[in-house]
């Protein structure tokens, strides 16, 4: 993807505009908080853009309270899932960059500029996270290590996309910024995506040569019974399949990136 992107790469301006992206459903427990650390970033001509999948709770009423003209929220009109939502708020964005946020974990002082700074020669960006309450990295569900990036592996794509496939890559989409002219990469989703839509834009970054680690943790995820995403291990049938999920992805990510 750099050759293709290298035509219109450019390093971004000292502070390109960002647009967060939110995907949120039934997530009123604690989002306002997440609200409140992201727009503590944002600069006037940012924004967020929240899709709210269906909620049945008081998400909606919690955003509009804000009355900040940066945060515009779109309702579908059924709920068709955290995959569709991210999908569909992105495709929303207008900014330089666009940053992923769940809707319950809380930024860390920091996370805009590192993440900007990462895709200025990088067309995605993904940091480490912490949890929240801890300050300690997640641990790995298959060595029970730190489950961490390293800066020095992100040139290593081949590498990277094996631990994706082992289940040992800590890649979350609410640590992860995309350029705007990555885009065409990663949009649309593939049409069989239901789930980690944020390995598929690691795999699609990685097949591009276009990956970038930040060491230094951008966000405090907050760990709870109704997280859409879980560092637990997976039973042997659901660990298959998602391990022909990512097969498939990676073979996709390599045809999208023949035709840019």
């Amino acid at each position: 993807m750099r050759r293709v992107l290298g035509r219109e790469s450019r390093a971004l301006s000292d502070r390109a505009t960002v647009s967060v992206c939110i995907a949120t459903y039934n997530g009123g427990r604690y989002l306002r908080e997440q609200l409140e650390s992201v727009l503590a970033q944002l600069g006037p001509d940012d924004e967020i853009v929240i899709v709210d999948d269906a909620s049945s709770d008081d998400s909606v009423g919690i955003v509009e309270s804000f009355a900040d003209p940066r945060l515009t929220v779109h309702r579908n009109v059924e709920n068709l899932g955290y995959v569709r939502s991210f999908e569909r708020a992105m495709s929303l964005a207008r900014g330089d960059v666009l940053l992923l946020c769940d809707q319950d974990d809380v930024w860390i002082d920091g996370r805009v500029d590192a993440l900007c700074a990462g895709t200025a020669l990088h067309a995605v960006a993904a940091s480490n996270i912490v949890l929240l309450g801890s300050e300690r990295a997640l641990s790995s569900p298959l060595t029970g290590r730190p489950w961490l990036l390293r800066a020095q592996d992100s040139e290593h794509s081949l590498r990277n996309e094996l631990r994706i496939l082992l289940g040992d890559a800590p890649y979350f989409g609410c640590a992860m910024a995309v350029r705007r002219d990555a885009l065409a990469l990663v949009l649309p989703f593939p049409s069989y995506l239901t789930e980690s839509h944020d390995l598929w834009i690691a795999t699609a970054a990685n097949a591009a040569g276009e990956m970038v680690h930040i060491e230094r943790p951008s966000l405090r995820r907050r760990v709870h019974d109704a997280n859409a995403s879980t560092s637990r291990p997976r039973g042997v049938a659901a660990a298959l399949r998602s391990r022909i999920l990512l097969l498939r992805l990676w073979f996709d990510a390599r045809r999208r990136l023949r035709r840019l």
